[in-house]
Order: C-alpha cells, then sequence, then structure tokens
C-alpha cells in the first residue's frame, strides 16, 4: 500500500466507517476497484447499499453480471441511469436528424454524481450516509495528486474513498482472497464498460452482438466509430 503524509490509511477509514454504524453507499461500476472496495468494507465489518449506474439501458452482460453480484455478496445492487447517458442523448450522440427534435423536447435532466447520493440518502432515510467509491491514488498521477489535495474523505459532500491507498496487488489479493471474479468484458477489453468508442464498442459487437445492437437501438449511428476506425490504415 502507498502512504501520504497526513492522510488517514484506508484501514483506519473502513474501521471508522464501521464503528459509525450506518450503511455505507458505494457507486458500483463492476470493475475491479469498486469490487475491492465493496470486499474491504464488508472485511470491516460495513453495511453496504450499492448502486450500479448504467451507460446503456437493457445490456445483458451487464445485467447478468449484476444478477452474479447480487448472488455473491448476498445483497441487492440498486440499478439507474448514469449521468453520461442523459448527456449522451442531449448532445445528440450517434442520433440521426429525425431523433434530434424529440430529444430536445424530451429536455433530459443531467443529474451530477452527487444528486444522485442525495436521492437514494432520502430513499433510504440515510442523511449522513458516506458514499464510497473505489478511488485508487496509485492509478494514475491525476488521481494522486486529488488525493493529496481533497483527502479520501470529503465531509462536506459525504464522500469517500475507501480503498484508496492501495496498489493494484492489494486489489488482486483482495480477489483472490475472496474468490472474486472479475466481470466478462474484462476478457474483451481489460476493465468494466465504461465509454461509447472504439475501444468497447468493436469488442462488444464481436462477443456481444445482441448486445451491440441494444447499443444501436439507442444509439444508431455508433456503428459509424466502427465503420470509421476501419477506413484507417
Amino acid at each position: 500500500m502507498i502512504t501520504i503524509d497526513g492522510i488517514t490509511p484506508s484501514a483506519d477509514i473502513r474501521a471508522q466507517l464501521a464503528n459509525e454504524g450506518t450503511p455505507v453507499l458505494l457507486g458500483f461500476s463492476r470493475g475491479k476497484d469498486s469490487l475491492a472496495a465493496w470486499l474491504a468494507l464488508r472485511e470491516a465489518g460495513c453495511e453496504v447499499i450499492p448502486y450500479h449506474l448504467y451507460l446503456v439501458p437493457g445490456l445483458k452482460f451487464v445485467e447478468d453480471s449484476l444478477a452474479f453480484y447480487e448472488d455473491f455478496f448476498d445483497t441487492q445492487i440498486i440499478n439507474l441511469p448514469h449521468p453520461s447517458l442523459y448527456r449522451w442523448l442531449n448532445s445528440f450522440l450517434f442520433q440521426p436528424p429525425e431523433r434530434l427534435a424529440i430529444i430536445e423536447a424530451a429536455q433530459f435532466p443531467e443529474p451530477t454524481y452527487e444528486e444522485i447520493a442525495g436521492m437514494l440518502r432520502d430513499d433510504f432515510d440515510l442523511p449522513d450516509a458516506w458514499n464510497a467509491d473505489g478511488v485508487r491514488a496509485a492509478d494514475s498521477p491525476n488521481r494522486r495528486m486529488a488525493m493529496v489535495t481533497h483527502g479520501p474523505q470529503r465531509e462536506h459532500l459525504r464522500k469517500v474513498s475507501a480503498v484508496w491507498d492501495w496498489r493494484i496487488a492489494d486489489v488482486r489479493a483482495a480477489l483472490k482472497r475472496h474468490n472474486c471474479p472479475l466481470p466478462p468484458e474484462y476478457e474483451w477489453f481489460a476493465r468494466s464498460f465504461d465509454g461509447m468508442d472504439y475501444r468497447f464498442l468493436a469488442p462488444i459487437k464481436e462477443n456481444a452482438p445482441d448486445d451491440y445492437q441494444r447499443i444501436l437501438d439507442w444509439f444508431p449511428l455508433a456503428d459509424l466509430e466502427i465503420f470509421r476506425r476501419g477506413l484507417q490504415p
């Protein structure tokens, strides 16, 4: 694990969360870091309320893995639209001309992550619940800088990075210790589904054609992303 002067180790933070006795919200992307955060919080004795934010409604490989992790953790996972879904629609991403007026008339909201967490606190009547994530300082220079600047706990947002000081070896060790597998798309693009670009679209088209068609139902011109890459030498 890494250390940063003046910043509380994540093990101490998790112990503090457990001692508070209030359930902890967890933004669960199905990725390795959010899985590690869930396992670490559970080891510390925290009750976790996980929520997942879907980028495209009804993708089978996403829903199947959510069902798997609900069984694995014996916990219901709340599944809500991702802010990016609204943002993509409002910006007409991969939309044909005939849809633009309809989308504009819909006036989709663009909720923030904090607003989503606030809504969940209201629904569960947990006004002071911490909202945890799996952000790690070792993941990138920008994340380390953010951790140095803001710390792993932001009281005004009730936001906490539950495994902020873990290295990738610590993540892998936790997954191995609990025999917790990664979702199938790690075999396709080495991470959880996280965008509407070629890195994700081409492997989904190859490995999950029905889900790729589902993406096209919502974003009909997404095929142009693959077509464009196909024209490049």
